[in-house]
C-alpha cells in the first residue's frame, strides 16, 4: 500500500510517494518517488487537471531516418577515426572526419550547397546524436578543417576500401571501369589544372568541366578507386593512368594478388591500353568492346553460326566466338546478339527515317516553290549547297545507308528527288542489329561469362546517373573555385555513394531489394519530434517519431535507430 511522507532536509520539507512491505516480519520501504516541495506537488496537481492542447509549449521536427541510417554505417565502419589519422584536427572546430561525414550524409538525404551545411544540419538529429552545435559547420569552419590534398585523399580511400573490402567482402576480381564528366559555373579566369573546356557529355560546351573516373565491383556497383582529372583529358587517356593506380594499390587495398578482369567500354580501345593491361608483373584480363568498323567482318557472320547462352539472365540470346587478332595480339572475340535489343534499336532507327523523310520532303517543297516562282527572296540555291544540307541530315547513324538521292539542275532551277531503300533497311537489321561485339583474353571464360562481365559495365554507368541524380548524391552543381575544394567536394561525394551502395547491399542481403532514392526517400519520411510542455523556463520534453511507411518502419527496425540514437 502506497502513502506520502514528509521529509525534512536542512530546513526546508519535501514530499515523497512510498510503499512499504514486510520482509522477515519487519516493515521496508520498497519504492519511492520524489515528489517535491508542497509547492511543486501542488504546481503538478494543477497541471495534471489542465487539457493536454494547453500544457504544449512547442514542437521541434528533425529529420532523422536517412540521416540516422547513412550516420549508422559511418559508425559501424569507423569512417570518421580512419579519416582523422591521417589529418589530426586542428585547435579550432570539429574534426576532419566529422567535416566529411556530415558533407557526405548531406549529400546522401538532402544535398545542399556548403553555403547551406549549417542550417542543414541544425535541421536533422546530428547535433542531438554528435553533441555538436550547427554554427560549427558554416562554411568557412568546412574548408578552413578540409585542405586535403589529393595524396591524402588516395591514402583516406586506401585505408576505407581496406575496411570496406575486408568487412564485406567484396568481389575485387572483376572490376568495372569508366569515366563521365560533370559541367562547372566556375568563372573562365579561374586558374584550374581540373577545370577545362573540353567535349561535355551534358552539352554544356561553354562550361568549364571536370573529369571524373570510376571503377566499381560487379555487385551492386561498390566504387573502388576515383579520380578526379582535367575535363580536356579523354576518356582514351585517363584509362592508363587509373590502371596503374589500380596495379600499385590493388594489393594494398584487398591484400592479395589475383587473376584481375577489368571491363571498359570502346572508348578506351588502343593497343597501348592493352599492352599497358598485359605488362609488368601484374598482369590484368580484361573485356573489353569493339567499334563496328574494329570489327566489321564479324558483323557478316550467319545467324546459323550463332549458338543459345545458356544463363537465365540470357534468355533468348544467342553468341558466336571466334579466335582473331585485335591490337596486335590472340584473343577471343565474342559476338553477342540480344533480338530486344535489335527490337530498340530498329525503333529509333524508325524514328530517325520519319524525321529524315520531313526533312527531305521540307526541301524538296521549298525547291518546288522557288521553281514556281512562289520564292524569289534569299540566296539562289545550287546543286553543291543542297547536297551540303541533305548530307547533314543523313548523318544521323544509318540514313545515308538507307537513302538513295539525286540533286540536279532542270531547266535553270534545282530540284530533289529521293527513297528510302527497304531491302537496304534489311540488310542492316540482319547484320547489324542486336549486335554487340566483344573481346577478352580470358579464353577460360565461356560466351556467356564474356557477355554477362560486359553487361555489368551498367553498374558504372548506373553510378555516374547517380551522381548527376539532383535529388540524392547529386556532384553538381560545382561552384568550387580552387582544384583542391573540387577534390575534396567529388571526394565526399563518392565516399556517400559507397557508403549507399553498401547500404544497399545490407538490405538485399535481408530479402529488401531497393533503389538508392528509394531508400533515401522512403527513410526521409520518419523524423524525429520533440515536444515540450508545461513551464516554458523548465519544459518537459517528451520524444516521438513520425509514423514512417511499412518498408521505412522495417529498415529501422533492422538497425535499431531510434533505440541507438534517440
Amino acid at each position: 500500500m502506497g502513502s506520502i511522507i514528509k521529509k525534512k532536509v536542512k530546513k526546508y520539507l519535501y514530499y515523497y510517494y512510498v510503499e512499504s512491505k514486510r520482509i522477515n516480519g519487519k516493515p521496508k520501504l520498497v519504492n519511492q518517488k520524489y515528489l517535491g516541495t508542497a509547492e511543486n506537488v501542488v504546481k503538478k496537481l494543477q497541471t495534471a487537471e489542465k487539457d493536454l492542447s494547453e500544457r504544449v509549449l512547442y514542437s521541434d521536427s528533425a529529420e532523422f531516418g536517412g540521416v540516422a541510417l547513412i550516420y549508422d554505417i559511418t559508425e559501424r565502419l569507423g569512417i570518421k577515426a580512419i579519416i582523422d589519422t591521417f589529418l589530426p584536427k586542428r585547435k579550432q572546430g570539429a574534426s576532419v572526419g566529422t567535416y566529411i561525414l556530415t558533407a557526405a550524409i548531406n549529400c546522401a538525404s538532402d544535398p545542399s550547397s556548403k553555403n547551406g551545411l549549417k542550417d542543414w544540419y541544425a535541421g536533422t538529429c546530428l547535433p542531438y546524436i554528435t553533441g555538436m552545435a550547427p554554427p560549427l559547420f558554416t562554411p568557412q569552419n568546412f574548408w578552413n578543417n578540409t585542405c586535403i590534398s589529393a595524396e591524402n585523399i588516395n591514402r583516406i580511400e586506401e585505408a576505407i576500401l581496406r575496411k570496406v573490402v575486408n568487412t564485406y567482402q567484396i568481389n575485387t576480381t572483376h572490376i568495372i571501369y569508366d569515366a563521365t564528366n560533370f559541367f562547372t559555373y566556375v568563372d573562365t579566369m579561374q586558374e584550374s589544372d581540373l577545370l577545362k573546356r573540353g567535349h561535355c557529355k551534358h552539352k554544356r560546351n561553354h562550361l568549364r568541366i571536370v573529369g571524373l573516373s570510376l571503377m566499381v565491383s560487379p555487385d551492386y556497383g561498390i566504387p573502388l578507386l576515383h579520380e578526379a582529372y582535367p575535363g580536356n583529358r579523354s576518356d582514351a587517356k585517363e584509362f592508363p593512368i587509373m590502371i596503374e593506380r589500380l596495379k600499385s594499390r590493388y594489393e594494398a587495398i584487398t591484400g592479395k594478388i589475383s587473376d584481375v578482369t577489368v571491363v571498359f567500354d570502346r572508348g578506351n580501345n588502343s593497343e597501348e591500353n592493352i599492352e599497358l593491361l598485359e605488362y609488368g608483373d601484374f598482369k590484368l584480363n580484361y573485356v573489353g568492346g569493339l567499334k563496328k568498323n574494329q570489327a566489321e567482318e564479324l558483323f557478316h557472320i550467319s545467324r546459323d553460326d550463332y549458338l543459345p547462352l545458356d544463363s537465365p539472365s540470357l534468355k533468348g540470346q544467342t553468341a558466336c566466338r571466334r579466335e582473331m587478332v585485335v591490337f596486335g595480339r590472340n584473343v577471343i572475340v565474342v559476338i553477342a546478339y540480344n533480338p530486344e535489343l535489335e527490337k530498340g534499336q530498329m525503333q529509333g532507327i524508325l524514328i530517325n527515317i520519319e524525321k529524315t523523310n520531313n526533312k527531305l520532303l521540307e526541301i524538296q517543297r521549298q525547291l518546288i516553290r522557288r521553281s514556281n516562282g512562289e520564292i524569289t527572296k534569299g540566296k539562289k540555291p545550287t546543286i553543291d549547297s543542297v547536297t551540303t544540307a541533305i548530307e547533314k541530315i543523313l548523318s544521323v547513324e544509318y540514313m545515308k545507308d538507307v537513302y538513295i538521292y539525286n540533286v540536279f539542275e532542270h531547266e535553270g532551277t534545282i530540284r530533289l528527288t529521293f527513297e528510302m531503300s527497304e531491302e537496304q533497311l534489311e540488310h542492316i537489321r540482319y547484320d547489324y542489329l542486336g549486335k554487340t561485339v566483344l573481346f577478352t583474353n580470358r579464353k577460360d571464360f565461356s560466351n556467356e561469362q564474356t557477355v554477362i562481365a560486359y553487361r555489368s559495365a551498367w553498374r558504372v554507368e548506373s553510378a555516374f546517373r547517380q551522381l548527376k541524380d539532383t535529388d540524392h548524391l547529386t556532384v553538381r552543381p560545382i561552384f568550387h573555385w580552387t582544384d583542391e575544394k573540387i577534390r575534396v567536394h567529388i571526394f565526399t561525394c563518392v565516399l556517400a555513394y559507397r557508403l549507399c551502395s553498401l547500404l544497399i547491399k545490407e538490405l538485399n542481403d535481408r530479402g529488401i531489394s531497393i533503389s538508392i532514392n528509394k531508400l533515401m526517400d522512403e527513410m526521409a519520411g520518419i523524423k524525429r519530434i520533440h515536444t515540450f510542455f508545461d513551464d516554458i523556463n523548465k519544459p518537459v520534453k517528451v520524444e516521438s517519431f513520425t509514423i514512417g511507411s511499412d518498408l521505412a518502419n522495417q529498415i529501422e527496425l533492422l538497425y535499431g535507430l531510434k533505440e541507438k540514437y534517440s
